[in-house]
């Protein structure tokens, strides 16, 4: 989770929201730190979009979702659809910062070797719809949302 703070903390602050925020500031801080770097090692990606999401990210992954990083297809786990694909560092170093890969992963973004591609697929254990095409991520989260009603799952998207 985040480097300064224990997860269980994360938890214990969720019923306080005016202790959360400063928390999540600093994560926010750390995702667009983290994908910036990412792209400026790939030499190509869309930081700007990354950075223009991250308050965003931050606060629905480390102040509302409720999933496990050791577990990420877990059926209990909140879903993530992030319908602007071309984000996607700003996905992965949520995922880093949640502990669910190491964070110096980021700068092998965009390599041939490396699964954490420039839009995100489900190759990757934690993503369930591959997007990029702008509008394309909403439809598949609806769907998912629809899914989830029909099974009766408690999980969200």
């Amino acid at each position: 989770m985040a480097a300064d703070v224990d997860p269980r903390t994360i938890t214990d602050l969720r019923a306080d929201r005016t202790k959360l925020v400063p928390v999540l500031r600093n994560i926010a801080t750390r995702l667009r730190i983290d994908s910036i770097r990412s792209t400026s090692e790939a030499g190509s990606g869309h930081p700007t979009t990354c950075c223009s999401a991250a308050e965003i990210v931050a606060a629905l992954f480390f102040g509302d979702m409720r999933f496990d990083p050791a577990r990420p297809q877990s059926d209990h786990n909140d879903r993530f659809v992030l319908s602007k694909g071309h984000a996607a560092p700003l996905l992965y170093a949520a995922w880093a910062e949640a502990g669910a890969f190491d964070r110096e992963e980021l700068l092998r973004l965009r390599r041939i070797d490396s699964d954490l591609e420039g839009h995100p697929t489900p190759r990757l254990p934690f993503v369930d719809v591959a997007t990029g095409s702008l509008g394309q991520g909403i439809c598949a989260a609806l769907g998912l949302a629809l899914y989830a009603r029909r099974i009766g799952s408690s999980y969200r998207v």
